[in-house]
């Protein structure tokens, strides 16, 4: 964990700041740590990433908060094109296929985006019936 990133709560911006189809990055400073990350909305959806491509570990935006293809529905990696889906990161082309965005957990409440706690994952090794409760 980085000792720069926000704890959970802190408030990023409101909502209305960030364009229905757009990006903005936060940067966070302690002592000689930096954490960098992005949030992207795409319509009431806000979600969040580390400012880093899996590929060469450069932050993503060659310019700031451009990080959406011109479509506006892929996050791209301006170093060497590498193409991300914007709801869970995951890189569909470039040198990274295969690889992810790695998560930064935010939330929207109240008309604002905040940092948020991050999700546990799921059980390993006990199947999708235990995760849901269920037996076999």
């Amino acid at each position: 964990m980085n000792p720069a990133a926000p704890p959970p709560g802190t408030r990023l911006c409101d909502l209305s700041e960030l364009p229905e189809a757009g990006a903005r990055r936060f940067d966070f400073r302690s002592d000689e740590d930096m954490f960098s990350a992005f949030v992207v909305r795409k319509g009431d959806q806000v979600v969040g990433y580390v400012d880093y491509c899996p590929h060469n570990g450069w932050p993503l935006a060659a310019v700031e908060d451009r990080y959406l293809t011109k479509e506006k529905d892929l996050i791209l990696c301006a170093a060497h094109g590498a193409l991300f889906r914007i709801e869970d990161g995951f890189c569909i082309a470039g040198p990274c296929a295969d690889a992810s965005l790695i998560p930064w957990p935010v939330k929207v409440e109240g008309g604002a985006v905040f940092t948020a706690e991050a999700k546990p994952p799921p059980p390993k090794g006990r199947g999708i019936f235990s995760f849901l409760g269920r037996k076999r």
